[in-house]
């Protein structure tokens, strides 16, 4: 992959904004949604494995590990079960009601208690548990690491439906570390390149489109400048290549 190193333009005035406005859109989120946070709570504690909260160790800003925190969708043990880390299409660990968080992304809303304690952004590259972190080449970790991980961010549109695109390969560890994780890595590059707090805002627009319009590619027509679409994932992925009559 080619060096795509962070801009060179002062961004500390466009970080110290961005910040602001993760403090206060998260802290605004999290009043909002409280009675939705709790009654998700509650369902949990009386079904499946009655556990309420997931947590997991990833790299965040500066390479530094910190706990992420999403609501328990899987088995406990799911981690040593199946495709291991990796969450597949209809996979069988996940529980039922974690199926539907899973689905409509509810299952990432604690997170927003990461992003108001300074771990995570809005609007970044997803975080990543350290053996995945470790399957991108150095120049990546490194850029990577220069950002705070994000709730969501330009890798997360892109790869809106990443179960369903692993789950369609025959060696899915073999399909995910060498085709998904590589253009997932240059997009999030991409993204660091461009970061601005337009693109932070438009980011956020897009999450909440791609939420209500999973198969739609309008980030395609406001992004054109993105990395080409890897031929290997038009052979595996439930998704097609962009295509133009698609919103």
């Amino acid at each position: 992959m080619s060096s795509t190193p962070i801009p060179s333009r002062d961004l500390t005035l466009q970080d110290g904004l961005i910040r602001m406005l993760d403090v206060l859109l998260s802290g605004a989120a999290l009043i909002a949604l409280s009675p939705l946070l709790a009654l998700i709570a509650l369902v949990l504690r009386f079904t499946g494995e009655h556990e309420v909260l997931y947590r997991q160790r990833r790299i965040g800003l500066g390479g530094r590990e910190f706990e992420l925190v999403k609501f328990a969708t899987m088995l406990k043990d799911s981690p040593n079960l199946g495709a291991g880390l990796l969450t597949l299409k209809d996979d069988p660990r996940v529980l039922p009601f974690g199926r539907l968080l899973r689905e409509t992304k509810l299952n990432e809303l604690p997170q927003l208690v990461n992003v108001l304690t300074g771990d995570m952004s809005l609007i970044g590259p997803r975080p990543l548990a350290p053996v995945h972190f470790a399957m991108y080449t150095s120049e990546l970790r490194t850029l990577l690491s220069a950002v705070r991980p994000g709730l969501s961010g330009l890798g997360s549109i892109v790869f809106r439906s990443e179960d369903e695109i692993v789950a369609r390969a025959q060696d899915r560890q073999a399909f995910y570390a060498n085709v998904v994780v590589r253009y997932k890595g240059q997009v999030e590059a991409w993204a660091i390149a461009h970061r601005s707090v337009r693109m932070y805002l438009l980011l956020i627009l897009l999450t909440l489109w791609a939420t209500m319009f999973p198969a739609s590619q309008l980030y395609r027509r406001l992004l054109p400048g993105l990395p080409p679409w890897p031929a290997e994932l038009d052979t595996h992925a439930a998704l097609d290549e962009p295509r133009s009559t698609r919103p």
